[in-house]
């Protein structure tokens, strides 16, 4: 029962809900449960918190597969929860090393915890192509003054804060009263070096937090307008529909000149035909853009070339200038398992793609930046921008502004728009840069360098949002420059502690 309730304090944590506070003590119940059992035993209670925590947070990943994927009902709900069970492990193997390392050595919770968290997230991030969703720093997107270290840490150092507050919650209530009672002479200093520690980094981190968010001067103001089609995923490629989908986007856009934006973005894949192959389409395009005289980046399909007789695409983003010249184009890097390409298609030629496309994706290799007169724009699809390290590359070859354009119409209304759109302010945070974020059913919305939302749409809405963009305040980050070498402290820090445990087992 502690196991699920902590799993489930950590769901009301996150989007939509946005309890993040709940976050700052929704562990303790699970190191209740996992400390000084067996490992197995530890194992199972920690899989099983995670398998609650992700079935709350993520299983709106039915809903493509169901509605979209043509998968049966109960075999959709049976993918859901062994996704959700996969991902449990992770929280599994954490309770395990936990639990083991707390119950053979004189390290507080405090010491423990933090460390072995972030590694399991990080590892996480990559496995398996990865799928960072739901990491427990982005349940702080709200809380301005703690996420500001992130510039430094990334969303790791704030994880790292929110697990070492429970730990240390732990410590004070569970682990030293059961020490101090087993042990009368059991040493205290550990404990009260980690507390005074504790106490002195969230000082350290609020004060500079505050002065991240009281930087305000340099920089320009440039105005960009989103156009939100909202189109349902099941129309968008059906060729009914395919002049009332153009004439949409182009009619919001003309609507949109009354802002005065120098840039306007459109969704990933708003175009529903296959840019720069489907010719009269493409020119009826580029000839529009020039009738708007502006700047405009779009998502749709390009073609790469014909193998096998079958036409190679990549899913792009692509950048018209005023007088509608292709400046340049993004192929999307990190593509979606089973939504963009088959893994392993020869050893599994029995499963498809769940969504609608024309064979697999090509991945792009290149981390474009896109040249204006106005900003350098990185430009991420989908759900690239929930990859830190990723994001990062854009920033670090000069971006100064970055643009996500996605189309969150597989996922409904429930949790994941929220959950997408929240990672975003962590991006911008990192890489002190603002985050403009183009969805076709929504959450669209402006994300300053400072992680604070300026505007943003409600979702299965069609709209135009428009606002000044602040760029250059800051002149890049650690992070940007660094990477995570934050993450890669804790993953040094866990692996002393693991060795230290075996070498104390054997003696």
């Amino acid at each position: 029962m502690l196991s699920a309730l902590s799993g489930v304090l950590v769901v009301f944590s996150f989007p939509p809900f946005d309890y993040y506070l709940l976050s700052w003590v929704a562990l303790v119940p699970l190191f209740i449960s996992v400390s000084w059992k067996k490992p197995w035993h530890a194992f199972l209670l920690g899989t099983l918190s995670g398998f609650v925590y992700f079935m709350g947070a993520i299983f709106w990943i039915f809903n493509p597969l169901y509605f979209y994927g043509n998968i049966p009902f109960v075999l959709s709900v049976l993918i859901a929860i062994l996704l959700c069970a996969y991902l449990g492990i992770y929280v599994g193997a954490f309770s395990l090393l936990f639990s083991r390392i707390l119950g053979r050595s004189r390290f507080p919770a405090l010491f423990v915890a933090p460390v072995l968290w972030v590694t399991v997230e990080f590892v996480r991030t990559y496995a398996l192509t990865g799928f960072p969703w739901a990491l427990l720093g982005y349940s702080q997107y709200k809380f301005l003054p703690l996420i500001q270290i992130a510039d430094i840490t990334g969303v790791y150092g704030i994880s790292f804060l929110v697990v070492a507050i429970n730990a240390a919650i732990f410590d004070v209530c569970i682990y030293w009263p059961k020490r101090h009672s087993q042990m009368p002479l059991f040493e205290r200093w550990p404990m009260t070096v980690g507390l005074i520690t504790l106490v002195i980094v969230i000082i350290l981190v609020f004060f500079y937090g505050n002065l991240r968010l009281s930087a305000g001067e340099g920089g320009y103001n440039i105005r960009v307008a989103v156009i939100q089609g909202n189109f349902e995923q099941d129309r968008k490629w059906d060729i009914k529909f395919q002049k009332e989908i153009i004439d949409t986007y182009k009619s919001l856009s003309i609507k949109a000149l009354s802002e005065s934006p120098s840039l306007i973005v459109w969704p990933e894949t708003a175009v529903p035909f296959i840019f720069n192959y489907d010719k009269p389409l493409t020119d009826d395009l580029t000839e529009f853009q020039k009738t708007l005289g502006i700047h405009l980046l779009f998502g749709g399909m390009t073609f790469k070339d014909v193998r096998d007789n079958k036409l190679r695409l990549s899913n792009s983003s692509v950048l018209l200038s005023p007088y509608g010249e292709i400046l340049s184009v993004y192929d999307k890097i990190h593509l979606v398992p089973y939504g963009e390409y088959v893994p392993l298609r020869n050893l599994l030629p029995f499963i498809n793609k769940l969504t609608v496309g024309i064979g697999d994706f090509l991945p792009g290799d290149k981390y474009t930046v896109m040249q204006t007169p106005f900003a350098k724009i990185g430009n991420l699809i989908c759900y690239e921008i929930i990859f830190p390290g990723m994001v990062r590359k854009f920033a670090a070859q000069g971006a100064d502004m970055l643009v996500t354009i996605t189309n969150d119409a597989w996922f409904g209304s429930w949790g994941a728009p929220q959950q997408h759109f929240s990672m975003a302010a962590l991006r911008a945070v990192e890489n002190r840069v603002p985050v403009i974020r183009a969805a076709n059913t929504g959450i669209s919305g402006f994300i300053n360098a400072k992680g604070m939302i300026q505007g943003k749409s409600d979702i299965f809405v069609r709209t135009i949002l428009a606002e000044d963009i602040t760029v250059g305040i800051f002149k890049g980050s650690f992070y940007s420059k660094y990477g995570d070498l934050f993450a890669f402290f804790c993953i040094i820090s866990s692996v002393l502690l693991i060795a230290n445990n075996m070498v104390a087992t054997k003696n």
